[in-house]
């Protein structure tokens, strides 16, 4: 009986150690999630493909790492909007080289080189992390968001060959 009533002084003695301990603080999370509040491109929702070639170039001018050739402009074109401004954010995927944050060549047997999106300011976007990508403000409900897409020898020279990619992206509305 002596072992019974200890071990359950010992289990009640446990027992009351973890009702002791009290909470530090308290989190709370708030947000909002919004439906699509832009039409892109006069396109349904998720229907958007977007089409942007770049020019050829000689391997001579991406002989270096880091050397970028073949700059090109592309706009996403925003109407219908409600909220106030519009952010890009690039999807991760496959083509998306997690190092670099370039886009991979998807070519099989291709040139070794990347294609890099640029923002409106001419600076890379890491389409790994997002960094890099900016905010625009709506008005008059549109709003249009400018880019760049480039060559870039990114991990050695480039070599010969044929490159394609893609991204997928998502819309941020505030």
């Amino acid at each position: 009986m002596k072992k019974t009533l200890l071990a359950l002084g010992a289990m009640a003695a446990v027992a009351s150690s973890f009702n002791a301990s009290a909470a530090d603080g308290t989190i709370n999370f708030t947000g909002q999630i919004n439906s699509q509040t832009c039409t892109i491109e006069g396109a349904t929702a998720g229907t958007l493909v977007k089409a942007v070639a770049l020019p050829k170039v000689s391997t001579s001018s991406l002989a270096t790492v880091g050397k970028t050739a073949g700059r090109v402009g592309f706009t996403l074109a925003l109407t219908a909007c409600t909220g106030s401004s519009a952010l890009v954010r690039f999807e991760q995927g496959a083509s998306v080289d997690a190092a670099t944050g370039n886009l991979r060549n998807q070519t099989a047997n291709g040139s070794n080189a990347q294609i890099q999106i640029l923002n409106a300011n001419f600076a890379p976007i890491n389409l790994q992390t997002n960094s890099g990508s900016l905010s625009t403000a709506i008005t008059e409900e549109a709003a249009s968001l400018q880019f760049y897409a480039q060559y870039i020898a990114a991990t050695a020279a480039a070599t010969a060959g044929q490159i394609t990619s893609n991204v997928q992206f998502s819309m941020d509305y505030n």
